[in-house]
């Protein structure tokens, strides 16, 4: 294998890093899978700036796993926030995000993008060369010792050996953010688009001492990040609430904060960097805790909750008419027949128990009532199935598949499924943030 060439070593002296496009201090990645509900989207978010009396910033995201499968294009994902936009006369900033890229499919983005996720969690654990690993010890050593992070009451110990460690584990993947991010300032032009760098997907959760280090070596690139997702403590499967244990959350979210603070002014990143929660949608139990502690420390935070949308989707169906509800009902009966095959590319995310899954027989027999609310996200109620949830996530595939009967089922009860994406981001989501 040939090693991966770096272009224009950067210096590693710190400088202040400026950028030209910002995104807003709060805002809401919210996907849409089959780009049918971007105007409700929105509508939720204009409603809840109107409540909250604070700007939330729309960033329409969509991975290039997710346009793989529904056969779509980065141009059909800008093409439906211009629209949504234009049809509620929205006149404030929105993006489009380039979701989890890397150098391998970035070049589809580009016309269509000014949001970036660049994704370095397959280059977590890769070795750099020695010399830039030797280069990153000498420069870092100055951290040496006990290192106080204002706000947060023990000092990290640092040594050579653990900045030898964490340059070993993560200094590949920065140098890689790097070269991804110039890639795209190369055809762009920087300050052009905003940064988000995510490692979220990965297995263990990075402490806030290797976040530390990892925005150093990010600011080394002079790589503009804005945003970054870290992987946190607990499992975010999709669509269903968090996993874990919620103290060592937040203890964990609330030393990112002040880390990310101190490394804003220590190594001159962007003032505005913030927090970006993957998987962010309904993890409920944590919402309050995240906005209490942004509104102490009066930061900002980004929310992905991309496949939400696709649930309340198959819930306006089941609630629309007998025709609609048919649609749904096929859905989830041939999720059940190509689990695994649906699952594989989220096995990461998901975890489901067949056992507690109904079956065909008993889903045909189901009203829309009881459709909807076996897949809706309500912990109240004793017939949601998380399980069934989880399946019917991973399942847009099918619909995909359907092709017109699918999407003229969407049209034919836009105002209906509209309801529900609306109430489920202002209500479920953004009303938990700020309770």
């Amino acid at each position: 294998m040939a090693e991966t060439q770096w272009p224009e070593p950067i210096s590693s002296d710190a400088q202040h890093i400026t950028i030209m496009m910002t995104i807003g201090k709060y805002s809401f990645g919210t996907g849409d899978r089959f780009a049918h509900q971007g105007k409700h989207q929105l509508a939720a978010l204009i409603k809840a700036s109107e409540r909250y009396n604070i700007d939330f910033v729309p960033v329409w995201n969509k991975s290039n796993r997710e346009h793989q499968i529904v056969g779509t294009e980065p141009a059909d994902t800008r093409i439906a926030a211009d629209e949504a936009v234009k049809v509620l006369g929205y006149d404030k900033p929105y993006f489009v995000d380039a979701d989890h890229i890397n150098m391998n499919n970035v070049d589809r983005f580009i016309d269509s993008s000014d949001f970036f996720t660049i994704d370095v969690a397959d280059y977590i654990g890769k070795p750099a060369d020695e010399a830039s690993i030797s280069e990153f010890v000498t420069n870092n050593l100055k951290y040496a010792g006990d290192l106080i992070i204002p706000g947060i009451a023990r000092p990290f110990k640092v040594d050579r050996s653990l900045i030898e460690t964490l340059a070993k584990k993560y200094l590949f993947a920065t140098r890689e953010a790097g070269r991804i991010y110039r890639h795209i300032a190369g055809k762009k032009g920087a300050g052009n688009f905003v940064t988000e760098v995510s490692m979220d997907e990965v297995d263990s959760p990075q402490t806030p001492i290797e976040m530390f280090f990892i925005l150093n070596g990010l600011a080394q690139e002079k790589v503009p990040v804005q945003t970054i997702a870290p992987k946190f403590t607990g499992r975010f499967n999709k669509g269903v609430e968090y996993v874990g244990d919620i103290a060592q959350f937040e203890k964990e979210f609330h030393e990112y904060l002040l880390v990310i603070d101190f490394a804003v002014k220590e190594f001159g990143l962007p003032d505005g960097l913030k927090l970006s929660i993957h998987s962010g949608s309904d993890k409920f139990s944590i919402y309050p805790i995240m906005g209490r502690l942004i509104r102490k420390y009066d930061k900002g935070i980004h929310i992905k909750t991309a496949g939400t949308t696709w649930l309340e989707e198959n819930i306006g169906l089941a609630m629309a008419d007998d025709k609609a509800l048919e649609v749904a009902k096929r859905i989830a009966i041939a999720a059940l027949d190509r689990m695994e095959e649906l699952c594989q590319p989220y096995a990461t995310v998901i975890d489901i128990n067949p056992a507690k899954l109904p079956d065909a027989a008993q889903i045909m027999g189901w009203s829309g009532t009881r459709y909807a609310r076996t897949l809706r996200h309500n912990p109240q109620d004793e017939l949601y199935n998380p399980d069934f949830r989880q399946l019917i996530h991973v399942s847009y595939k099918i619909a995909a598949e359907l092709g017109d009967e699918y999407y003229s089922a969407l049209k034919r009860n836009s105002d209906v499924i509209g309801l529900h994406v609306e109430e489920n981001l202002l209500e479920r989501h953004i009303a938990r943030l700020l309770a």
